[in-house]
């Protein structure tokens, strides 16, 4: 029920003739008038309701009030004369709020036992000295006073105690000396708290000294949670459409490509992976059931970044061989040591360890087809022999070398074993591009910005 929305019928003939209501609040031809919590001559509404003591006929009182400094609520007044029994309650008159609100009142004297609160349906009321708490939707929503609140926990736990200690039930003394803890807090020897938490953001405390600040409190507002959101029968907004990327990382995508060596029908399997400190990269495997070719392939999940990158690692210790490596296509590789150089797009793009880096760098030279058979140099052959027993020793982790990583489109990544600290062993810099480096990236001629002002018209 709406404050702003709330009507009340006219007299038959409202529209022609004078009725209960002010003439000037009735436009021609309007056959009801707006109510509002402010109107004194406003009187409750009265209607015939069930007793639920005796089941007999009895009256209910409803009344559209305002409560200064918060809004309008309905106020609902129950009373029996069969067999004497009486409820009051109180709903909101306005809509849920967008968001909660938590009163925190220190009681430090007896004028705050009466204080007025509106406690809705949907608070929950707690007193942390006592450990104590009242769940939500336990009770009716109530127009009462810090002391009526207390008065009416007791009320609730003296209901069954006369038939726990005829059950000798071990509870009844406990749940005695809890009641008697809260009849102390009436008396306020000692400062409480009084938490009214409401997600339906309705409830409230009142302020004496409104409108100024009141030092003993705290009113709080928060975002709801999404099961305090179903917890009021509100319909949590669906959420939206995860992008592509968030999908990849919980399944592996296949489709149908062939085999590189024996072009037979093949499946390639995608998956997209996020390696820490760095980016996502895409991961894709072929297995070949009819000739068992394997083979594995990472592409850079992102852009080209703005800076080039050029990583140095100091092979010191064997552990260093189980660095996980992500080597792009634009990324080449150099040993100093060996005088060896791995130019872009050789191996194409890995994702393995450092070992395997070096390992698949040994199987590329040494079996080379044009260093292999009767037709070989044997001088060439003898040096690629040497070459490969000292990229054995620096696997081994017998030999001391440095690894260098160069990629200018600075997707290529080396694992720091101590992040999110510094590295030691490592050096990774930033360099800006040559011309010819990004001549060779296709980005000097690439146009980002404007290009539709450059397109010709199609004829």
């Amino acid at each position: 029920m709406a404050a702003s929305g709330a009507v009340e019928p006219a007299p038959p003939g409202a529209a022609t003739a004078p009725s209960s209501a002010p003439a000037s609040s009735l436009a021609p031809g309007q056959l009801f008038r707006p109510i509002s919590a402010e109107d004194d001559e406003q009187q409750p509404t009265e209607i015939e309701s069930l007793c639920m003591n005796c089941y007999n006929n009895g009256i209910t009182r409803l009344l559209l009030t305002k409560i200064p400094f918060f809004r309008e609520i309905i106020v609902s007044s129950f009373s029996c004369e069969h067999c004497g029994w009486n409820n009051t309650e109180i709903q909101s008159a306005g809509r849920i709020q967008d968001q909660g609100v938590r009163y925190t009142l220190t009681v430090r004297a007896l004028e705050d036992m009466n204080r007025e609160v509106v406690k809705t349906d949907s608070a929950t009321t707690g007193i942390p000295e006592l450990d104590f708490e009242i769940p939500a939707f336990s009770q009716k929503g109530t127009l009462t006073t810090v002391e009526g609140l207390i008065n009416r926990a007791i009320s609730g736990l003296e209901q069954d105690q006369p038939t726990r200690r005829a059950n000798k039930d071990a509870t009844a003394e406990r749940i005695d000396e809890f009641i008697g803890k809260l009849k102390a807090l009436k008396q306020v020897a000692s400062p409480f708290t009084l938490i009214i938490d409401d997600p339906a953001g309705n409830s409230f405390v009142e302020n004496p000294h409104a409108p100024q600040k009141d030092d003993a409190l705290v009113i709080t507002r928060y975002n709801r949670s999404l099961q305090q959101d179903e917890m009021l029968g509100l319909q949590a907004e669906a959420p939206g459409e995860k992008p592509e990327e968030e999908d990849l990382r919980n399944e592996v995508l296949q489709f149908n490509t062939n085999c590189p060596e024996c072009n037979a029908p093949a499946q390639t399997n995608m998956k997209l992976v996020q390696i820490p400190h760095f980016k996502e990269v895409i991961i894709m495997a072929t297995n070949c059931e009819n000739c068992g070719h394997r083979t594995n392939e990472v592409k850079s999940g992102g852009a080209v970044e703005p800076l080039g990158t050029r990583i140095t690692l100091h092979i010191t210790d064997p552990s260093d061989m189980t660095r996980d490596l992500l080597k792009s296509e634009t990324c080449s590789v150099e040993i100093p040591e060996l005088e060896f150089e791995l130019g872009m797009a050789v191996l194409g793009g890995k994702f393995t360890t450092l070992e395997g880096l070096l390992k698949d760098v040994r199987e590329l030279v040494t079996k080379n087809p044009f260093t292999l058979g009767d037709s070989s140099n044997p001088g060439q052959t003898e040096k690629l022999q040497e070459f490969s027993q000292k990229l054995d020793q620096i696997i081994e982790g017998n030999t001391k070398a440095h690894f260098i990583m160069d990629d200018p489109a600075g997707n290529s990544y080396l694992q720091n074993v101590y992040a999110p600290e510094d590295d030691p062993e490592m050096k990774v810099e930033h360099y800006k591009r040559t011309f010819d480096q990004n001549e060779e990236l296709g980005l000097n001629d690439m146009k980002t910005e404007g290009y539709e002002a450059g397109l010709a018209p199609q004829r």
